[in-house]
């Protein structure tokens, strides 16, 4: 049986699933199976789409990446997907150099016409390592990204996309051209790359090469192992270098829109409660992520009595998007309690044989319930339960008071590795006075009404989301 794709007893696919949970040892057959559709599927003129959320979101960013750093080889050509994420997921400057000259020789260049992804997670196993592409990618038209404002897990930090700066923008990316050493990818005059990083991608070069000639390896003391010593991550700014350099000048840049939602990890992509609840958070991102692929006019078709389920009126997105009223005012609406019971049993295991149901009661179609406006929508689901899963679950407090290695982003967009306790600390939105923030208008609604809940009341309590705004939010509709 093939290793990628698991193992056929229950009771090893159980230990694989938890070990994938700890360790994301499926990442890598992820990336490929979706590299192995692409392969398969594409055809010249096709815009592809790719969408995902948390892990998966990584994965989709990570499958962009792949098709960016070698390529899309043409169909039935499997034996080579190994070797190709091999060389796309290696950083050094062979990995870099193989790809560049894998892709001239056997792929196809294509583009990304969009990636839609709700709360990335920045690391994707215990010990966090970016692959190549994922917080930024040229070859991507269109990304949009909705974030989760209360998540404050230690393994649930947001992975954001690196924004260029304006100077960037004006002169692009460096095209790579040739060096005096064949070993080091030079850089074009007009290259963007700061001093730093080229004396990364020379230092790199000096290992390889010390290691091909049987030299010792030097310490790795001091690389942020040590209880809250914070240090740049130089392997992450290495890779930045490269992405750079390996980038084709003056390719376009991507419309990027981050927008932050109120929930946690699960309120954003779904998850938190069963399918059949009337109203969630996780309802707000899914319409919001749902419009801007119809302005981004991708193509994507739609069933309209699934878009009217989830609260939206097709007539106001299609042929064209109609900009959307204001919001509706709170009014005496509370944010509600949890349920009782929480997630309900799904319907598939009440079944007996006695109660099956009859081909009649299956093939007749589910009612759709009429709404009144998608604002009304908007305002019921903002005020849905919020589902923090360190209150749910006790045990993922074990992960926020043992020591782990973590991450965080700096306003200039360099990666920060230290070793410490997270306490489930609130998530740090980077760079806010540089590119602003943008807020879904629903936390709003949310941070002005009443809890329901009495004793919640009697204190005055109200709902604030849990990172520091620095600057007054854009509030997105």
């Amino acid at each position: 049986m093939d290793a990628r794709r698991g193992s056929s007893f229950p009771a090893d696919a159980t230990r694989l699933k938890i070990l994938d949970t700890m360790f994301a040892s499926s990442i890598h057959a992820h990336v490929m199976s979706g590299y192995e559709f692409l392969m398969q599927s594409y055809t010249a003129g096709d815009r592809i789409c790719i969408f995902g959320f948390s892990r998966g979101a990584y994965t989709a960013r990570s499958l962009a990446g792949m098709i960016h750093k070698v390529g899309l080889l043409p169909p039935n050509n499997f034996e080579q997907v190994p070797f190709a994420y091999k060389m796309y997921s290696r950083t050094d400057t062979i990995g870099w150099e193989q790809s560049n000259e894998f892709k001239k020789a056997f792929c196809v260049s294509v583009d990304i016409e969009f990636i839609g992804v709700w709360d990335t997670v920045d690391s994707v196993g215990i010990i966090p390592k970016r692959l190549p592409f994922t917080t930024s990618n040229t070859l991507v038209k269109t990304f949009r990204h909705a974030v989760s404002l209360d998540e404050r897990r230690a393994k649930f930090k947001a992975n954001l996309w690196n924004r260029p700066t304006s100077e960037e923008e004006k002169l692009g990316l460096p095209d790579p051209s040739h060096s005096a050493d064949p070993n080091v990818p030079a850089l074009s005059k007009d290259a963007t790359v700061d001093s730093d990083e080229v004396s990364l991608l020379f230092k790199d070069d000096k290992k390889r090469k010390e290691k091909a000639n049987g030299q010792p390896k030097k310490s790795r003391q001091g690389k942020g192992m040590t209880l809250g010593i914070r240090t740049v991550d130089s392997d992450d700014k290495l890779l930045n270098a490269y992405e750079r350099i390996y980038s084709e000048k003056n390719e376009r840049m991507t419309d990027i829109e981050e927008v932050w939602f109120a929930g946690c990890h699960c309120d954003v992509g779904g998850g938190s409660v069963s399918n059949k609840t009337r109203h969630s958070l996780a309802r707000i991102p899914l319409r919001w992520m749902v419009r801007e692929i119809f302005k981004a006019q991708t193509g994507i078709l739609f069933i309209t009595e699934r878009l009217t389920e989830i609260g939206m009126d097709p007539s106001s997105l299609y042929p064209f998007v109609v900009p959307r009223p204001d919001a509706l005012p709170v009014g005496e609406n509370k944010i509600r309690n949890h349920p009782v019971k929480e997630i309900p049993i799904r319907p598939h295991m009440l079944l007996t044989k006695k109660n099956r149901p009859t081909v009649a009661d299956v093939s007749k179609p589910p009612p759709i319930t009429m709404l009144t406006s998608e604002e009304e929508e908007d305002l019921m689901d903002a005020l849905s339960p919020l589902y923090d899963q360190l209150k749910v679950k006790k045990a993922w407090w074990f992960l926020e008071i043992i020591p782990l290695q973590l991450r965080y982003q700096r306003g200039n967009n360099q990666w920060v590795t230290y070793f410490g306790l997270n306490h489930a600390k609130p998530r740090f939105i980077p760079k806010q006075r540089a590119h602003g923030l943008k807020v879904h208008r629903s936390v709003k609604l949310r941070m002005e009404a009443e809890y329901e809940d009495e004793r919640k009341r009697q204190k005055g309590k109200k709902y604030e989301p849990r990172p520091v705004f620095a600057v007054e939010p854009t509030w997105i509709g």
